[in-house]
């Protein structure tokens, strides 16, 4: 499964290592037809408009039926989404994630009402009916939430323009899908007369291959497709980070960044002590790149080598085995998170495993409050590949128990939080590997499956965070930017991280931001970096043996988002408020570099 010689068709692969689809939709077909019911179901809200004031009865009716159909449209979206992403040149599931998508947005008009009308209640009367109907019991935190938001939330009209506003401006992540998906052609590698082919499945695989000349194909035909597109690429992310400034000031936020930590009543000094601390911290890289060189024995260092193998023979991972390894490494939570987990992997068909012709790059844990957290990857029998089914299993394990303890208003979280369960996770399997086998060249592999990890985490991330933060200042100031712009920028800032120890191809390493669909989430990939080091915090006491941590940590998984998260990350141990994680975090980094010099020397 693992080689690059070939891809595979979806219809190539067994079952077993496919999603469980038919346990969400037994067939399209009846997908099909429970769009079209919950399509003429959105009548039934009509009547509430106007009526919400009523009494504590009728907003407890209103609140159950828009859930209900909230819940239903989210399982159609998801299995639109994910049988796209797994064969992106499947035409039917791309139709069917275009009427998902216009379904979302109508029933975003027809509820649009909803919180203006909840809002002129007056806070005093909702929290008196939260305290006398059971119906509303449960809606405390939200409703608390929302009072919050009162001055950003706009009159009717507005709210309604907002909401129609999400199917159009939805298509600029869809056109980037289909554009670096679907329609992108990568050159094929040929080294030595032999054809490997390039592609997003595969990508990863390459620039982690022994051959130099291999990695560096890779790496320069990928980002030499991606140059191609670069004007097209550029026009459609700006018109992504227009979005972000147009919702800012169409809730009368100051800033697209304002709008983004508000949301999550998240205090600007975290994403502030992150690049702070980052930027302080970076001389650590530059003494990785400085060993990895000499470990690698070349005179100059290119960022095609940074996943090169130092490792002598890595460690061949099936599947099985990595689950295996990921449930010794999470057994300090417990029999019943296990249990669960090992179910998932092997029993249930959570995860779609290999990859295949046409599927989606990167991983990822989906799923709804009524489906399994599903995970589609491209595992490639290696530590890499076992590390990112740890971490897609973070995002599904916290998922499952936010949606076992919590109703549904409560039964998702942000994505503040997210990066916490799944970097965890991968913390935590790492430091059992190292305690469980002693061999060197074994716990090189680790250390750079480590380091592989910390560097798309915790260095690029901050990376693109900055580049993030300049762009929409850029547009907020009314400046003009362009594809030189942004590639100029790119180039600049991972400039500053690698230091004298990298040759900087600056058209190639500027077009990195055009290679991050999380871009067109609005200042989501700094979450990453706040994720990775509260993760590392945690998984620390956990490794220490710290009395209540692991109990406490569970709590953290369950609470969903019944609170907000810097408070959920205090109940489980760790304050983000303070640098305190980030810098631990570069502690570890710091550990990881030390360790390989001596392992290399």
């Amino acid at each position: 499964m693992a080689s690059t010689q070939s891809i595979p068709l979806r219809s190539d692969i067994a079952e077993q290592y496919k999603w469980n689809a038919e346990a969400v939709f037994p067939s399209r077909a009846v997908w099909a037809a429970e769009l079209e019911t919950v399509s003429k179901a959105l009548d039934d809200l009509a009547p509430f408009q106007g009526h919400l004031a009523d009494s504590a009865s009728k907003l407890a009716d209103w609140l159950e039926l828009s859930t209900t159909l909230v819940r239903r449209v989210s399982k159609l979206f998801f299995y639109a989404r994910m049988s796209q992403s797994c064969d992106t040149g499947d035409e039917e599931a791309t139709g069917m994630t275009g009427q998902a998508f216009g379904l979302y947005a109508r029933v975003g008009a027809a509820t649009s009402f909803s919180n203006p009308e909840i809002l002129a209640i007056g806070e005093a009367k909702i929290m008196s009916w939260v305290g006398s109907d059971t119906r509303l019991a449960i809606y405390g935190h939200y409703f608390s939430d929302l009072f919050r938001q009162q001055q950003h939330v706009r009159s009717e009209e507005v709210e309604e323009i907002l909401a129609m506003a999400g199917e159009p401006f939805g298509q600029m992540d869809n056109t980037y899908d289909m554009m670096t998906d679907a329609d992108m052609q990568f050159k094929s590698l040929s080294v030595n007369g032999q054809e490997m082919p390039l592609a997003q499945s595969t990508i990863d695989n390459l620039l982690d291959n022994a051959d130099r000349e291999v990695r560096k194909q890779a790496w320069e035909n990928y980002a030499d497709t991606y140059l191609t597109l670069k004007n097209s690429l550029t026009s459609n992310y700006l018109a992504a980070a227009k979005r972000d400034v147009f919702y800012a000031r169409g809730r009368k936020y100051e800033t697209a960044l304002e709008a983004s930590l508000f949301q999550n009543n998240v205090p600007k000094e975290v994403f502030h002590n992150l690049i702070d601390t980052y930027r302080k911290n970076i001389p650590t890289w530059h003494k990785y790149w400085a060993i990895r060189r000499k470990a690698l024995g070349v005179d100059t260092l290119e960022p095609y080598d940074i996943w090169a193998p130092i490792a002598k023979n890595p460690p061949v991972v099936t599947y099985e085995q990595a689950v295996q390894w990921i449930c010794e490494g999470m057994a300090p939570l417990g029999k019943d998170y296990v249990g669960v987990l090992r179910n998932g992997c092997l029993e249930e068909r959570w995860v779609d495993v290999y990859p295949t012709k046409g599927k989606s790059a990167g991983a990822f844990s989906f799923g709804t409050y009524d489906t399994a957290p599903y995970i589609m990857m491209s595992f490639t029998d290696s530590l890499g590949s076992m590390s990112t089914l740890a971490h897609e299993l973070g995002h599904s394990m916290h998922s499952y128990l936010s949606r076992k303890t919590q109703p549904y208003a409560y039964g998702d979280y942000s994505l503040f939080v997210a990066e916490v369960a799944s970097n965890f996770n991968q913390a935590t399997t790492r430091a059992h590997l190292f305690k469980t086998n002693t061999d060197a060249n074994f716990q090189i592999a680790v250390i750079e499956e480590a380091m592989s990890n910390l560097h798309r985490y915790f260095f690029i991330m901050p990376t693109l965070a900055r580049f993030e933060l300049e762009v929409h200042t850029r547009i907020e100031q009314g400046k003009s930017v362009t594809s030189s712009d942004l590639i100029g920028l790119m180039a600049d800032l991972f400039s500053e991280g690698y230091g004298s120890e990298m040759h900087v191809d600056r058209d190639r390493v500027g077009i990195t931001w055009a290679q991050f669909g999380h871009l067109y989430n609005n200042y989501y990939v700094y979450q990453y970096a706040t994720g990775i080091s509260a993760a590392h915090a945690l998984s620390a006491k956990i490794q220490a043996g710290e009395a209540g941590v692991a109990e406490n940590y569970i709590k953290f998984l369950s609470t969903g988002s019944s609170l907000y998260p810097v408070d959920a990350l205090k109940v489980a141990g760790v304050d983000m408020a303070t640098p305190e994680a980030v810098e631990h975090t570069f502690e570890v980094l710091a550990g990881y570099v030390d360790k390989l010099g001596e392992l290399t020397a």
